[in-house]
């Protein structure tokens, strides 16, 4: 192990010091005495974390008065979302316990859209893959046939756009909120999405708000991708599909979308055996009415599902460890202001670490 005084040379070597106190600093330094005390404590800081082991802490981790917030654990959390109408693009926030959660960036957008038809950049779905690259899909359009997507190794730079064409069918009335999945039991992502198609499901077209069902393409190089096939028909109106593997099972979150003869517009799920289905044991509705856009995180043996509550009742959160017995965390959760649907994500500690680098202004 190496020593405090080791420790503090390998910092101070890699990062700038004061200059020399000649008397033309001393005025200088004399106002800035606030300034150089912050560098000071995260200097002596970070001596500490090198000798621990830990991540060094950028200058953006310090707390407010120059007081060091605590390091940041291994695992941290990440959210991506869309503001307005989406047509800024890829927000982000990050969180170390899961319920308040920091925008990144000066709540400004990452990734501006500029594919599909409308080029907005709604519900963004990020996942971080087995091979550290950071992929993201989105909606591009209210109405149409293609989603977005784009890669990142860092999240601050992207790969160029992609649209995809995943609407098949002539019929193919939109494709909102894609999401992402690695499914590690075939080495392949899975991107599935929701659609009203016309001519489809005609038993259940008067159920109001469109007739939509979930349906899924897969991919090993976001090159070529398989025929579009149905992913999710729970018997009535779904859209906002989101999937998390849990012991050994499949657990699909989804959005009731009927509006007739009852409104229902809240959250249910659904399991399986593998990622693509068959899906059973739908559930009644877990959540209050009114909400949609759900975002599934694991959190030690607990599950977080993260909801938009569009109907009033801002954004809202329950968590369980079985998907059977709900408890309400809505009263708990902090967001960003104008936060909408997107997607919750573990992180390494030191991918947060990165991006909070990045929010230094010079």
């Amino acid at each position: 192990m190496p020593s405090i005084t080791s420790a503090w040379m390998a910092w101070s070597w890699k990062n700038p010091r004061p200059p020399a106190a000649h008397p033309e600093n001393i005025y200088q330094y004399s106002h800035k005495s606030e300034i150089n005390i912050h560098t000071m404590k995260t200097h002596i800081l970070n001596a500490i974390l090198i000798l621990a082991g830990a991540s060094v802490l950028p200058h953006s981790a310090m707390a407010a008065g120059g007081e060091p917030a605590k390091a940041l654990p291994k695992t941290a959390y990440l959210f991506s979302y869309f503001i307005n109408n989406g047509e800024d693009g890829l927000h982000l926030a990050w969180s170390t316990d899961g319920l308040n959660w920091k925008a990144l960036n000066g709540e400004k957008s990452y990734i501006q859209p500029v594919v599909g038809e409308s080029k907005l950049m709604r519900d963004p779905c990020v996942i971080y893959g087995p091979d550290g690259i950071f992929r993201m899909v989105w909606t591009t359009s209210w109405g149409g046939k293609t989603i977005g997507y784009a890669s990142s190794k860092d999240l601050i730079t992207w790969s160029e756009q992609q649209s995809i064409p995943v609407g098949e069918v002539d019929q193919t009335g939109n494709c909102w909120a894609p999401e992402l999945f690695y499914d590690d039991a075939t080495k392949k992502y899975l991107i599935f999405w929701s659609s009203t198609i016309g001519g489809r499901f005609p038993e259940t077209i008067d159920g109001g708000d469109g007739n939509h069902r979930t349906y899924y393409t897969s991919t090993t190089d976001f090159k070529t991708y398989s025929p579009t096939k149905l992913f999710l028909d729970p018997g009535f109106n779904c859209i906002d599909t989101t999937m998390i593997k849990a012991g050994g099972k499949y657990h699909v979150i989804f959005k009731d979308e009927r509006s007739k003869p009852v409104s229902r517009k809240d959250l249910r799920s659904a399991v399986g055996d593998s990622a693509t289905g068959p899906w059973h044991d739908v559930s009644e509705a877990f959540t209050r009415k009114g909400v949609e856009g759900p975002s599934v995180l694991k959190m030690g043996d607990e599950y977080v599902v993260y909801f938009d509550g569009f109907a009033g009742g801002g954004y809202g959160a329950m968590k369980t460890k079985d998907f059977i017995k709900w408890e309400e965390q809505s009263t708990k959760l902090v967001v960003p202001p104008g936060t909408k649907h997107g997607s919750a994500l573990a992180v390494p500690g030191k991918v947060i670490e990165k991006l909070l680098a990045h929010d230094v202004k010079p």
